[in-house]
């Protein structure tokens, strides 16, 4: 008889994952905090580190993919070394950039594509693995590390910009990430035996062709594949305009650096909150794609009242419920993934969309800071990305009509 590793195990690998990403997370809002800095300090145009943090995204999702294939075939451990080891040491040379293009190599190829490619895709692909029964509780978990990040670190740069500068803040955000995440590695590298998971729940076969049409929806996995990864793009578009340009949006209309941090910040926490529950309870009740719509219309909603208000009541207000719609919108993607795609490929699938998705981060990211060079101020940029959002929802909503439809046409 086989003797079975401990219960509690699964839980120690949820734990150092949703630490892992809390941890790595922080590249991204080291630079939403220190945007208007570098900016000013070099006098560059906004656009300068707005498509730094573009190619994060962009870096990110399209190494996530080559991630995504490595977790695949040999598990988490590789991918969690390689990340740990990048992030620490791009936000490391970060304190000594000189030029533009200094910025871009380290945020485009360190933090980006070697680093958080690491983190989002492989993270909740791999989490899906140890909690077959439970898998939107395990993936809101995780990916609530994203929010929950967003939520700890802005304070705590802000702070520490105004006590030593950005240049030393970064260096010791290096030093903190490789002796904090390297040690995680151990548990991460760690995978679950075959007999300690439930059979796998996704509406297609492993074994079936590629070509197979899934039952529930009428589409090939390819084809459903290829829809998910678009519909991502319009939702992420969305959300990265506030996450990168709050700070400096607070700033612009009066009300401060520190205001933008501490706003973001609870902007963040309402998200992690959002994913830490409300992925699970809506994920697991209704399933991944009818979560993704409930979601997507409260971001889009908050989206468009944060273009408009110009009230500090109403700002915070609607960017903490600006928080709860975009917390959610990312973990279902995983979760639909395992529902409609080949469990096997979790890994691939799950980054490819998670690129994509990466891509509208980087565009809406970089079309911020254009469109404030070119108006002066960002309610058009926010009013650019409701539409995004508006088109993500067109196509949630005929894949749930889809799904409806064919149920019904079996049922008679």
């Amino acid at each position: 008889m086989t003797r079975s590793r401990p219960k509690d195990l699964k839980n120690l690998v949820l734990i150092a994952s949703l630490l892992f990403m809390i941890i790595g997370t922080g590249s991204v809002y080291f630079l939403v905090v220190a945007l208007k800095l570098i900016s000013t300090e070099f006098q560059w145009p906004r656009a300068v580190p707005s498509f730094a943090y573009a190619l994060q995204y962009f870096g990110a999702g399209f190494g996530g993919v080559i991630m995504g294939y490595v977790l695949d075939k040999f598990g988490m451990g590789l991918p969690a070394l390689i990340g740990a080891t990048m992030i620490g040491l791009g936000a490391i040379l970060t304190s000594y950039v000189s030029s533009p293009w200094h910025l871009y190599v380290i945020y485009g190829v360190l933090m980006g594509f070697l680093g958080r490619s690491a983190l989002f895709s492989p993270l909740t692909a791999n989490i899906t693995r140890w909690f077959e029964a439970n898998k939107g509780k395990a993936v809101g978990i995780v990916g609530s590390g994203q929010a929950i990040s967003g939520a700890i670190w802005p304070p705590i740069f802000q702070y520490c910009f105004d006590l030593v500068g950005w240049r030393e803040t970064a260096f010791w955000y290096g030093v903190f990430v490789l002796i904090s995440m390297l040690p995680l590695v151990l548990i991460l590298r760690k995978s679950p035996e075959k007999n300690q998971t439930s059979p796998v729940t996704s509406t297609i076969d492993d074994n079936q062709p590629s070509n197979t049409i899934i039952a529930s929806i009428g589409l090939t996995p390819f084809a459903m594949q290829i829809i998910l990864s678009i519909a991502s793009i319009g939702c992420c578009v969305a959300m990265s305009l506030p996450l990168a340009h709050l700070v400096a949006h607070m700033s612009d209309i009066g009300y401060g650096a520190a205001h933008g941090a501490q706003l973001i910040s609870l902007m963040l926490m309402a998200a992690g909150v959002s994913s830490f529950f409300g992925v699970g309870y809506l994920g697991d009740k209704f399933g991944g794609l009818q979560a993704v719509f409930i979601f997507s219309v409260i971001q889009a909603l908050f989206l468009s009242v944060l273009s408009v208000v110009d009230s500090l009541i109403a700002i915070y207000a609607s960017a903490i419920l600006f928080g709860i719609g975009y917390g959610g919108i990312l973990p279902c993607y995983p979760l639909i993934v395992r529902e409609y795609l080949p469990s096997k490929e979790a890994g691939r699938r799950t980054a490819v969309v998670v690129f994509c998705g990466g891509a509208g981060m980087a565009l809406g990211g970089w079309m911020g800071g254009v469109v404030f060079d070119a108006t002066g101020g960002y309610a058009m940029a926010f009013w650019i990305g409701v539409g995004f959002n508006l088109f993500n929802l067109v196509i949630i909503g005929n894949l749930i009509s889809r799904n409806k439809n064919r149920l019904l046409a079996q049922t008679h």
